[in-house]
């Protein structure tokens, strides 16, 4: 059975029919998407008879939610919860999830986030340098980083959490470029640092290392990871969706390697941002 979302103006999920199929969702079973983001994957688990709790630190993702899947919640499918993953077990007690069936990561950064400009996620749409997954809870913004860092800790968080051979040198042009405000400004600087070499932005990955710092992502995955063991039955599965190798690296440490699934080239078309999407999944066998 293929599952699609009618919420694809918000996000499209990646590897959807994958990931129903390595939950294996049952009918009546409990499951865990961690990262809500459009619901996508939500809405294939509750179609094929799952009950979800469904966990997003965005509360414009809880509120399109909320709007687009009215039936379900009031019918007992969906529960929904504003948090970290980082605290699953706590909201999974707050919401009697426990144990469940399956659970899931999408570690990637819903479309939605990536084309609102003042969301400050992307350099493809000029505002405010943001990058909070929770505006709420959140107070140190991506402009406030930049802005504050020195030059050592702007190069140390761009090679840590970006990769960024040139870390050093995007550092040094930031410091001498502040004040900076705007995904633009920031893009150019590094434009004119590193020049234009093939398809992708020489931004693209300081931007990655920014949004990773400000959210934390690394060290909440780290920590949820053992919690989400620990939530499911034996049998009980857990998918990973991961978009690029220090994320991937946590979960091969944790879990151990396992086979990875790609987007196919039908997706890819359809959803270019498939392209990176790696799918691990792993089988409790034990309590």
């Amino acid at each position: 059975m293929k599952f699609g979302t009618k919420m694809s103006g918000y996000h499209i999920p990646v590897l959807l029919n994958e990931v129903i199929q390595g939950l294996d969702v049952r009918p009546g079973e409990k499951y865990i998407d961690c990262t809500l983001g459009g619901a996508g994957h939500t809405q294939g688990i509750l179609r094929a008879g799952g009950v979800v709790l469904g966990i997003d630190q965005d509360e414009e993702a809880l509120r399109n939610a909320e709007e687009n899947l009215k039936f379900e919640i009031r019918n007992l499918k969906l529960n929904l919860r504003q948090g970290n993953f980082a605290h699953l077990k706590e909201i999974a007690a707050e919401a009697g999830f426990s144990p469940v069936s399956g659970i899931l990561f999408d570690l990637g950064v819903s479309s939605h986030q990536l084309e609102t400009d003042y969301r400050g996620f992307s350099f493809n749409y000029d505002g405010e340098l943001d990058m909070r997954m929770d505006q709420t809870g959140q107070r140190i913004t991506a402009k406030d980083l930049i802005n504050a860092g020195s030059e050592k800790e702007l190069a140390g968080l761009i090679w840590r959490f970006g990769e960024e051979p040139a870390s050093r040198k995007i550092a040094k042009a930031i410091v001498a470029n502040r004040p900076i405000f705007t995904t633009n400004e920031l893009a150019e600087i590094i434009l004119r640092v590193c020049g234009k070499s093939g398809r992708t932005h020489p931004a693209t990955r300081t931007f990655q290392a920014l949004r990773m710092a400000i959210n934390d992502e690394l060290a909440s995955l780290e920590e949820a990871l053992p919690q989400a063991v620990e939530l499911l039955k034996p049998g009980g599965k857990l998918c990973v969706i991961s978009f690029h190798s220090l994320e991937d690296r946590i979960v091969k440490r944790f879990m151990g390697k396992s086979e990875a699934i790609g987007p196919t080239e039908k997706e890819v078309v359809s959803n270019p941002r498939a392209r990176s999407g790696k799918l691990r999944i792993y089988e409790k066998v034990t309590n």
